[in-house]
């Protein structure tokens, strides 16, 4: 299962940010290589059919109720993010699951309130929206990088649970996710990436140029944990060694994490009908050719 930053039960009492303790993931790292190999397709299909079900479940009652879910999802590059969001959202409507993933600010943007540009994504009544990488770009790859000052980068990390505490106060179930993956795994996704063709287009320039910066990144992430690991916002750790273990045990989480039960519906029964009243037309249709 998806692993809490903070300890709960040893963490002192209040709401200041970062009162948890913080565990550092990579220590993890070598108990998750010792789980054994892989999760095999079946065992994952079978399992994934099941979380799959209960997804359409609590869409069904966050539309029936009213409900706002904002899921925010960061990690390092190649730590399965896109897989995930996908494997969340493949079998449930893009009408109430949303998937926000914002390009690089515009020059208008950038003279903007810092996080303008994210709010008018937030969930109304009945939503799930999921950020593939959010605010929180500005405690990690804008400060690693230099996009932004440290001065700016410091203030972000001071004000950005206060942010969070009026989401949470209007309603709004808030669920953040890092993805945690060992530079060995890491290496050898984004060198798949190079060779296969399917996914060189999730190799940008910047993956490039961050692949080096691996310390400074777990530095900027142990100091984003212990600002804004919030009673009221907690950040929840999955390892991602495996792709489709941690697919599933995000799903379970979220799942664990959303109260929902089933939302009230008439039976559902196909209505009968007639055919053959209509003669069709006796037209020259294009039919795509079947090379397969």
């Amino acid at each position: 299962m998806a692993r809490k930053i903070s300890d709960t039960k040893n963490a002192p009492a209040g709401d200041e940010p970062g009162a948890g303790a913080v565990v550092h993931a990579d220590a993890g790292h070598a108990e998750a290589a010792d789980k054994g190999e892989k999760l095999r397709d079946k065992a994952y299909l079978r399992e994934l059919k099941k979380l799959h079900v209960e997804l359409v479940t609590l869409q069904q009652w966050v539309v029936h109720k009213g409900l706002k879910v904002c899921i925010v999802f960061e990690g390092r590059d190649g730590a399965g993010k896109g897989g995930t969001i996908k494997a969340i959202t493949e079998r449930v409507s893009p009408r109430v699951f949303r998937v926000i993933a914002l390009p690089a600010p515009t020059d208008r943007e950038k003279t903007q309130m810092y996080g303008q540009r994210y709010m008018p994504h937030l969930p109304a009544a009945g939503e799930v929206v999921i950020f593939d990488r959010s605010w929180y770009n500005r405690a990690g790859v804008e400060r690693v990088m230099g996009f932004c000052s440290e001065e700016k980068a410091r203030g972000f990390l001071q004000t950005i649970p206060l942010f969070e505490r009026l989401m949470v106060d209007s309603g709004i179930i808030l669920l953040k996710y890092w993805l945690e993956v060992s530079p060995e795994e890491q290496t050898r996704r984004l060198q798949a990436r190079i060779g296969d063709g399917r996914k060189t287009w999730k190799l940008s320039p910047m993956d490039l140029k961050s692949y080096d910066r691996w310390d400074d990144y777990t530095k900027a992430r142990d100091e984003m944990f212990a600002a804004t690991d919030t009673s009221w916002a907690p950040w929840f750790v999955a390892r991602s060694e495996d792709k489709k273990r941690v697919r599933l045990n995000v799903i379970s989480d979220i799942l664990k994490h959303v109260p929902y039960k089933k939302a009230p519906a008439e039976k559902v029964v196909l209505p009968k009908r007639k055919i053959g009243r209509y003669k069709a037309a006796d037209y020259p249709f294009r039919y795509v050719e079947e090379r397969y």
